[in-house]
């Protein structure tokens, strides 16, 4: 690591040690007293495996963080010191200490990719956070697609910007919901990766500095850094109440990133639904700093409990659409299968996005938008919908319930809503976790997946993708899993045997 990225101050730090030292009193602590160096140095240390303290953050001078401590120059010195032994500390002279992870740790960045479905009758993929297809509305759509696709048949067939039709129902939903909207303000993407990747492209190049939730969405991750992007990693606040508003002010102000990526419901991967008032507070910052704010809503439909109170959207704080970027998709809410996704922008923007895609994909299949089309205009998208948020509430207190039960030293929150539950896994390595996850039958993502740099190493995530016996199941394999990690076996696991519900 080269340069640091963020910068954590003096105040900041001492209030997430102390919260730090508040979870860690009210569980069974060893009793064992550690220098005051020593402390700190673990302090530090586990923030930055936890992510609460991004990679690649510039940690305050030893003098200022003397006084913010009460403590003396000497024991952050030596604090420091042990931080850069173990390689989660690098320095320089004039440019100051940052943080780091030892260089050659078994750290997982890449994305998520499904299993083939010939290897699911052994193994339990909690890998993909995608449900089956909602039937019989995925077959009648299909079906009323092919009844429109004539007149459409008889055309080149390509639609850089969308079909109209899609367009304009996409626009009187967002109008709806309280924002009026355009179909010039939409283009009609492959899914919403099409069009993130589409963003990417026009607002940031190679080198351009991109803020993302720490943690976030790892597939999103992975294609910003193979754009050539440079991550920089914003922690989210504690439990499920999403941003960090000071960290973002901060962040926002002090790194100038031409974009940021957020997941404003049903937070992917830890379920957070940030208030009205965080969202207002981060368009004015973004606008503030002149940052192109790119708002992911491809949860929003899958609020999973009766009495949650969805607060406005994100672009309803900047309606024209020239600071907040809004990205939706069919993917989550319908099912992965259905590759349409969209951009709701200001009409320049949607322009710039339909030229720069002629050198992608030049468009999105007709037949699919078709299909999408025909649900949201019939009435079957919300009934389609609905069966998904059944399936996905059943699924998580089936699963919160299995491994509560196998697991109990681990912590999670559930959320009210989303794919995804996201656990501390009991002091064990996410990392270890999956690998030995992987030899009893059970696929589960690691923690550093959704970081930057090695971070979450203490987490892995759980979708809502299985429920019933096979959750079950799921929990009782993730149990034996760790179990191999706590002691150390590498070999002797049973193969996973063949399950079917």
């Amino acid at each position: 690591m080269a340069q640091w990225t963020s910068a954590v101050g003096a105040t900041q730090l001492a209030r997430l040690l102390a919260s730090q030292q508040d979870r860690a009193d009210g569980g069974a602590g060893s009793g064992r007293r550690l220098p005051a160096y020593r402390a700190l140095a673990d302090g530090i240390r586990l923030l930055v495996l936890e992510g609460r303290v991004p990679v690649a953050a510039r940690l305050p001078a030893e003098r200022e963080l003397a006084l913010a401590f009460k403590v003396s120059r000497t024991t952050v010195a030596a604090a420091y010191e042990a931080l850069r032994g173990e390689g989660f500390l690098e320095s320089r002279r004039g440019a100051g200490s940052w943080t780091a992870v030892p260089a050659g740790s078994p750290l997982p960045s890449r994305g998520l990719e499904p299993l083939p479905p010939e290897a699911l009758g052994s193994v339990i993929d909690l890998g993909c956070a995608s449900l089956p297809a909602p039937e019989p509305w995925l077959t009648r759509a299909v079906q009323g697609a092919l009844e429109e696709l004539p007149p459409y048949a008889h055309t080149h067939g390509d639609y850089p910007a969308g079909l109209p039709a899609l367009r304009q129902m996409l626009a009187d939903r967002y109008t709806a919901r309280g924002i009026p909207t355009m179909p010039e303000q939409i283009m009609v993407t492959t899914g919403a990766m099409g069009a993130i990747d589409a963003i990417c492209h026009l607002f940031a190049g190679r080198g351009e500095r991109i803020a993302v939730e720490s943690p976030s969405y790892a597939n999103i991750l992975q294609l910003m850094r193979e754009g050539g992007a440079r991550l920089v990693p914003v922690a989210m606040a504690e439990g499920l109440s999403g941003w960090d508003l000071p960290v973002w002010r901060q962040v926002l102000r002090d790194a100038a990133p031409r974009l940021a990526y957020v997941v404003a419901d049903f937070h992917n991967p830890t379920g957070a639904l940030a208030d009205e008032d965080r969202r207002r507070q981060l368009v004015e910052a973004a606008r503030s700093a002149g940052t192109v704010l790119v708002v992911d809503e491809t949860m929003t439909e899958l609020h999973l409990d009766a009495d949650v109170e969805m607060p406005q959207p994100v672009c309803a704080f900047d309606p024209a659409g020239s600071t907040v970027l809004t990205v939706g998709s069919a993917s989550k809410a319908f099912w992965a299968g259905m590759r349409i996704g969209w951009v709701r922008a200001a009409p320049d923007v949607i322009r710039s996005l339909v030229v720069a895609r002629a050198y992608a994909d030049l468009g999105t299949p007709v037949l699919e938008q078709l299909a999408i089309n025909w649900l949201m205009s019939t009435g079957g998208w919300e009934e389609a919908v609905a069966l998904r948020r059944a399936q996905a509430r059943e699924n998580r207190d089936a699963l919160a319930a299995a491994v509560r039960r196998e697991l109990p030293d681990w912590e999670f929150e559930v959320p009210r809503g989303g794919l995804t539950l996201w656990a501390r896994a009991g002091g064990l390595s996410g990392s270890r976790l999956a690998e030995m996850g992987e030899r009893v039958g059970v696929r589960v993502p690691s923690g550093p997946r959704f970081g930057v740099g090695g971070a979450f190493e203490g987490f892995v995530r759980l979708p809502f993708t299985v429920g019933g016996p096979v959750a079950d199941e799921a929990a009782s394999r993730l149990a034996a899993a760790a179990r191999l990690v706590r002691t150390g076996t590498t070999t002797g696991a049973e193969p996973p045997r063949t399950f079917v519900a």
